[in-house]
């Protein structure tokens, strides 16, 4: 069952992108060409190497279950992931596009539990032992526009505001145990989702040609969909070509939800890897 969200974790850890959280890893390669063009485009793909921490339920008003995984845990339950930023700039005017996509399966066993009411099974005595076979699907886009407030060629700084959306499905196969019930088996799917309002920024530094430093953080929720939403990238860029570019740093997501019942209160972090194509 804690299975739920390492979901999440390892649609980052495959190729796919590094925002989780809407970052992009490689934005302008090189900030002065932004002073000789209108417009750029780019796309970045990326593994992320990330562990998972927090808490989960896998069903509404579910048991709350503690996960802890490192990225080699992740890795063994995922089916598939994948994750793209796409980064965009017009004039002084900017657009970000980060999504994520990830299946995983894992199984768990838990117990003894507390009187707790499973969908599709009748209420379980205290005392039961609870198997559960936990399919997870789980996707995340965050959508920001902003504005340039500095454009040098050493030195860009992007103000930003948007929207992080999460949808989450289930299904979830639960085996109850217990002396006076015996064995009794059901299966639930059950999906949510929910929208976090975000504001934050982007930093891009020029070091040399082809050397560049590169610092994206945002924060949002505040109480309209997850208690509070955050996360923070750091790269180190390399600039191979005008169009082509790697980028290795670190980042993190954080998101504390819990809704009617759902919890979804999880971090995400470790090192990222991408490879960014600009148009």
């Amino acid at each position: 069952m804690k299975r739920y969200l390492a979901a999440t974790a390892l649609a980052l850890c495959t190729a796919g992108l590094a925002d989780a959280a809407d970052n992009d890893v490689a934005a302008d390669v090189d900030p002065a060409a932004g002073l000789r063009s209108d417009w750029a485009l780019q796309i970045t793909p990326y593994m992320w190497a990330t562990g998972l921490d927090g808490a989960i339920s896998p069903f509404r008003r579910g048991p709350r279950l503690q996960v802890e995984k490192s990225f080699s845990d992740v890795m063994d339950d995922l089916n598939f992931g994948g994750f793209i930023n796409i980064w965009g700039r017009y004039d002084r005017f900017v657009l970000s596009g980060d999504v994520m996509y990830v299946n995983t399966t894992d199984s768990k066993a838990t117990g003894p539990l507390p009187a707790l009411q499973i969908p599709g099974l009748a209420a379980i005595p205290a005392g039961a032992n609870i198997d559960a076979d936990v399919d997870t699907r789980e996707f995340m886009a965050t959508l920001q526009g902003g504005y340039r407030i500095i454009d040098t060629p050493e030195l860009t700084l992007d103000a930003l505001g948007g929207a992080r959306f999460w949808y989450i499905s289930n299904d979830v196969l639960v085996t109850a145990s217990h002396p006076i019930l015996g064995r009794i088996s059901a299966s639930h799917e059950e999906s949510f989702g929910w929208v976090d309002p975000v504001i934050g920024a982007r930093l891009f530094v020029n070091l040399t040609d082809k050397l560049s430093l590169q610092g994206q953080v945002d924060i949002g929720g505040f109480g309209v969909g997850s208690d509070l939403t955050w996360s923070a990238l750091a790269t180190v860029n390399y600039t191979f070509t005008d169009n082509l570019s790697v980028s290795a740093g670190y980042k993190v997501l954080d998101v504390d939800y819990d809704q009617d019942g759902h919890v979804f209160d999880t971090r995400l972090s470790g090192p990222v890897l991408g490879l960014t194509y600009r148009f």
